[in-house]
């Protein structure tokens, strides 16, 4: 029975060697060849070092987990399930980091947060004393 089925009991190499990529060796969901690729066609140096297209893959794999996941509880906290520019939008600007890394990007159909200024707001219509002195501590 063990010497039957495939399941690797015997030595050396197995009969048909399957190839693996290189995004399956680092672990990773971006592809890691298709970056090797473009680094190495797109003239930004001369030579491109093996190591360099996995780095890159695995940073911009984490930038996307991120912002899809900031983007995933927009799109929930507005009771949706699937997630559209807005949400995307709202996920970018309202996280600081990614708001000064994607500071001069415009994403299409995102809208604007949700921002009325102090000034525009009405003012609240107190009663008695207790409203004047509130008002006199706000102009301090």
């Amino acid at each position: 029975m063990s010497s039957s089925g495939g399941g690797g009991g015997g030595r050396g190499k197995a009969k048909s060697t399957k190839s693996v990529s290189r995004s399956h060796k680092a672990g990773l969901q971006f592809p890691v060849g298709r970056i090797a690729r473009f680094l190495k066609s797109g003239k930004y140096a001369e030579r491109v070092g093996a190591g360099a297209p996995v780095y890159l893959a695995a940073v911009l794999e984490y930038l996307a987990a991120e912002v899809l996941e900031l983007a995933g509880n927009a799109a929930r906290d507005n009771k949706k399930n699937r997630i559209v520019p807005r949400h995307i939008q709202l996920a970018v600007r309202n996280d600081e980091e990614l708001s000064k890394l994607l500071g001069s990007v415009t994403i299409a159909n995102g809208g604007v947060l949700p921002n009325i200024h102090g000034v525009l707001l009405p003012k609240k219509a107190g009663k008695g004393k207790g409203a004047e002195i509130g008002s006199a501590s706000q102009e301090f």
